[in-house]
């Protein structure tokens, strides 16, 4: 009887220790899919304002305006 109780104590144990270990990993990647998604806004971010900058420069109203300057 004693030892069943100590079975069922270590198993429990190991069940709760198992499931603390998870939410951690959980609570990990989590962390790292909120970073991800940070750091892929901010790059697409980027991108938008380096594609607006190019299309400014080849716009033909300010290519005129280069030329007239010249």
């Amino acid at each position: 009887m004693n030892s069943r109780f100590c079975f069922v104590v270590f198993y429990f144990t190991a069940i709760l220790i198992f499931t603390v270990y998870l939410r951690s990993a959980n609570n990990h990647i989590f962390y790292k899919l909120c970073t991800i998604n940070t750091k892929q806004s901010r790059l697409k971010q980027q991108l938008s304002n380096k594609q607006l900058r190019l299309e400014n420069l080849i716009n033909p109203a300010a290519i005129s305006r280069r030329l007239g300057d010249l």
